[in-house]
């Protein structure tokens, strides 16, 4: 009866569009009516942002000034789910790319503009569904079969040099970037057309105490910063090194500065891979454990362990699954989220280097110089490439059909398929030794799923691979020894990084 009293009071039922100062509403229907309110807000806001970024396609169309505008961005994608995120960056890069269209047809006075938006409409669409559905690794894209033979005046170019072996390369997104690590300790970024390079440089010990190192090694240690493993976000923010300080360091591409370090492996860290599109990273050890951390956060994440002996190797692609090499002749598909993982044993040879290809097909190298072919369905190799880098002497090759040669323990490193590499969605993959040359390959189906391709000179242990995501180029990081060790030593080598041009028909 008092809900009646206050209902009479009122002059008239309770209603929702009421003015907000009134006195006459229950507090339990105020609650109501706030949370539908924000729903209702939250629509009609999205449909404005729409309306309005059709009339000018810059501001949004808001009112009042930058703070406002600023705090209604804020308040309208607070509550965005990660595929609403997808799907309004989708719309901002259709919306970009059309922009960008209508912009060239104006310059070129097209007077069929009504036809010409309908192909754009299509072709877009086309456009992005095909880039969806490489990058989810459902669709591959043919590269090798366009690669032409490379003619005499096509070459490894050292373009980086290093006092000693280069042991980890990579390249940024957009393949305008190259990253370098030596033994030596220094961190190189250069620009992949001219060659200009900047150095990073490690603070002062102070410094680095309070961004999260633990000094756990005597100050007097020759090598305390020898670096081995590198690693660049897919947004070209951050930059990860690993090395026999048992740390991985966080650098700033953008300022080229040491941002953090993370401690928590207990001993070498050997391989870094950052997850496409975020900011985690996985790091891999000689201590048998494989670590996640959130770079944006600054934060350690989780512990993942299965292999018996130091990891050599891993790769991430978009999904939360690490593929990881050891000693223990094992390769390992570890699902993060379920902490589950496949277990793949190698055939009597030691796997030195792994790659992704897509989700469910993987590439390694083993000691041996076979390269083989994984998949998610099989124990065992889909298919087996042997001799990819034997070893010649004296014109016979070390697995030929001729007289048995004997080698010395520097010859037999050299077959050692110590990395592999795979241009992103292709076909196109390459394998480095120490034995001369670096190996292109075709990843196909069938019965000769790995085809050879050409053979690209190159002196020295190639160490690391990149290929460039047009396919145009390959970079290599070659020096006079081994990543891990010094089993081999090849005197005429240079340490540096090298490029060698890709030509596509």
């Amino acid at each position: 009866m008092v809900y009646t009293s206050e209902k009479k009071k009122g002059g008239g039922g309770f209603k929702r569009g009421g003015k907000k100062g009134s006195d006459a509403r229950d507090p339990f229907f105020e609650e109501e009516t706030k949370k539908r309110r924000k729903v209702s807000y939250d629509d009609e806001d999205i449909e404005s942002v729409d309306s309005d970024a059709e009339d000018d396609g810059i501001n949004g169309g808001y009112g009042g000034g930058r703070g406002a505008e600023v705090a209604e961005e804020e308040d309208e994608f607070a509550d965005e789910t990660a595929g609403e995120k997808r799907k309004r960056l989708a719309h901002e890069f259709l919306k970009k790319v059309t922009e960008a269209k209508r912009k060239r047809r104006e310059e070129g006075d097209d007077d069929s503009e009504d036809d010409d938006e309908d192909d754009d409409n299509t072709g877009l669409a086309k456009t992005l569904m095909k880039k969806q559905q490489e990058e989810s690794g459902r669709v591959r894209r043919v590269i090798a079969s366009r690669v032409q033979e490379p003619l005499s005046s096509d070459e490894f170019r050292v373009i980086v040099k290093h006092r000693r072996p280069v042991v980890a390369v990579a390249l940024s997104d957009d393949d305008s970037r190259g990253f370098s690590a030596s033994k030596d300790g220094t961190i190189l970024h250069w620009d992949v057309s001219s060659g200009k390079t900047d150095i990073y440089k490690w603070p002062s010990d102070e410094i680095l105490k309070s961004h999260g190192m633990k000094v756990r090694e005597p100050r007097n240690k020759k090598h305390s910063r020898e670096t081995l493993a590198l690693a660049v976000s897919s947004d070209g923010r951050f930059l990860a090194t690993g090395g026999v300080d048992r740390h991985v360091h966080i650098w700033d591409v953008r300022t080229r500065e040491h941002v953090q370090a993370f401690p928590g492996h207990r001993s070498t860290v050997s391989c870094l891979c950052f997850r496409h599109g975020t900011s985690e990273l996985y790091s891999g050890s000689f201590d048998r454990a494989i670590k996640v951390w959130n770079v944006e956060d600054n934060s350690f994440m989780q512990d993942n362990f299965g292999h018996q002996a130091e990891i050599l190797a891993i790769d991430v692609l978009r999904k939360e699954r690490v593929l990881s090499v050891a000693r223990d002749r094992t390769m390992l598909l570890t699902k993060v989220p379920e902490t589950s993982r496949s277990i793949y044993r190698a055939p009597a040879s030691s796997l030195e280097s792994c790659c992704f290809i897509s989700d469910d097909e993987y590439l390694s190298g083993s000691d041996n110089g076979t390269i083989a072919l994984w998949g998610m369905m099989k124990k065992k190799p889909v298919f087996l490439f042997k001799d990819a880098h034997p070893v010649v002497a004296d014109g016979i090759s070390e697995n030929g059909d001729g007289e048995p040669v004997s080698y010395n323990s520097s010859s037999t490193v050299s077959s050692w398929a110590t990395s592999v590499a795979v241009c992103r969605g292709s076909d196109l993959a390459a394998s480095g030794a120490g034995n001369g040359f670096v190996r292109l390959l075709s990843v196909e189906t069938g019965a000769n799923a790995i085809k050879p391709l050409y053979e690209l000179p190159l002196t020295g242990f190639v160490n690391s691979l990149a290929i460039a995501k047009s396919g145009k180029f390959l970079i290599a990081g070659v020096g006079q020894e081994t990543r891990f060790g010094r089993w081999g030593c090849l005197k005429s080598a240079q340490n540096g990084v090298a490029i060698h041009p890709l030509r596509l028909s």
